[in-house]
């Protein structure tokens, strides 16, 4: 089988089902659970630091861990900084057979950065066997240098393994969200894919394949049969299902800009993002007087946050704290005529679930359990499957079509 620890809404078990594989998750989270369950994924219901080891012992090819990163996270506390030595040396500690979890949990800023330490524990128990077979981590930018413990510890066990920073914007991911990775084999050269996308966009040469530029939010939510797109309407509720918080003079605005052609829905409700001759054909004529909005994301409502247009990829997606809260913000997008009142700026308005999940790389349809609050800390919380589909293919053995992640239901 193939184990995923920390398995959250899905992230790497969707990646593993558009390539043709099922695997094993244990997850703690409720909700992520029913969503799991929606999906058709396999699911123990556990925490992974109580769960045994034994039931895996001799049937485990891969195994796959994300711990939380609530702990580490720049959206968070980073207690996790402050409990690092700690986390150091319950991973020593478990490499050499000796459980010292509880003394040093209790010593812990945060309980949660402990977590980061339990991928050692199976991977202790299943190396008597000779198992996994390769090896998929995948964590927040700060716990590299645990994952270059983890390296030391299994190069010792015979494993090749490659650590460092990807962005998955590199790999088609319409979001800049930037992420350590572990990859560790016994059967192949540990290393990472070879990134498909750039910043700017490089054309094939004598020395390699070329490369896309980065794939923009516009492109990822359909939206840009025009040159001025605008996002979906935000359909009620906030995080915690409660009343809708923006007015209804920007929804207004939104639909009837949407009214006026800027975005062509394809059947099955995945927009068309290459035909241009069609969007053009379908869209129709603007009065002189027909107001544009120029819109882009804000990734939270801190005053440094970051503010991505529309025609860029997001930057990396903060849930689970109203500060963290994604929206669309709007300006003129050309000068109103002279002598024209200046039009009021629609206030912001709240991403969506679907549109959150879209620049995850998860399909339209994926069915999200819970409340709005809970979706978007799944959401949050998961691994882009298009970036773990490129993580986990070569270990697979399989070739990976990117379009089967950004078309498929």
């Amino acid at each position: 089988m193939i184990l995923d620890l920390f398995a959250g809404p899905g992230g790497w078990s969707r990646a593993l089902s558009v390539l043709g594989i099922r695997d094993v998750g244990l997850e703690w989270d409720a909700w992520a659970c029913k969503t799991r369950a929606a999906a058709g994924q396999l699911t123990i219901r556990t925490d992974a630091a109580l769960y045994p080891t034994w039931p895996f012992v001799g049937r485990t090819r891969g195994l796959i861990a994300s711990p939380p990163c609530q702990a580490w996270s720049m959206a968070g506390k980073r207690l996790g900084l402050i409990d690092q030595p700690l986390v150091h040396q319950a991973v020593s500690d478990l490499a050499a057979g000796r459980d010292t979890r509880e003394a040093l949990l209790g010593a812990c800023r945060d309980v949660r950065s402990l977590l980061a330490a339990e991928p050692m524990r199976y991977l202790h128990d299943l190396n008597s066997v000779g198992e996994p077979e390769w090896v998929a981590m995948e964590e927040v930018p700060d716990v590299l240098p645990l994952w270059k413990q983890y390296a030391v510890i299994l190069r010792r066990w015979g494993f090749s393994v490659w650590t460092g920073i990807l962005n998955a914007a590199d790999y088609g991911v319409p979001q800049t969200r930037r992420r350590a990775i572990l990859l560790a084999s016994r059967i192949r050269m540990a290393q990472p894919p070879a990134p498909t996308h750039a910043q700017v966009a490089e054309p094939e040469s004598l020395f390699g394949p070329g490369r896309a530029r980065w794939v923009s939010m516009a492109q990822a939510l359909g939206w840009g049969a025009t040159d001025r797109p605008v996002p979906t309407v935000c359909a009620g509720g906030g995080p915690g299902g409660g009343p809708e918080p923006f007015p209804s003079g920007s929804r207004k605005t939104l639909v009837n800009a949407r009214d006026r052609g800027t975005w062509t829905p394809r059947p099955g409700g995945v927009a068309l993002l290459d035909d241009r001759e069609n969007r053009a054909a379908s869209a129709p004529q603007l009065t002189a007087n027909a107001h544009r909005w120029s819109w882009s994301l804000r990734s939270n409502n801190q005053a440094n946050a970051t503010v991505r247009s529309i025609q860029e990829p997001a930057g990396t997606l903060f849930f689970g704290h109203r500060s963290n809260e994604c929206t669309w913000v709007a300006e003129p997008a050309a000068t109103p005529p002279e002598n024209a009142e200046p039009p009021a700026v629609p206030e912001p308005i709240r991403i969506t679930a679907r549109e959150a999940g879209l620049l995850q790389t998860f399909p339209a349809n994926y069915p999200w359990a819970g409340n709005k609050g809970q979706q978007f800390s799944q959401i949050g919380n998961a691994v882009p499957p298009l970036l773990a589909g490129h993580l986990l293919a070569p270990h697979l053995g399989v070739s990976l079509n990117p379009n089967d992640f950004t078309l498929a239901a």
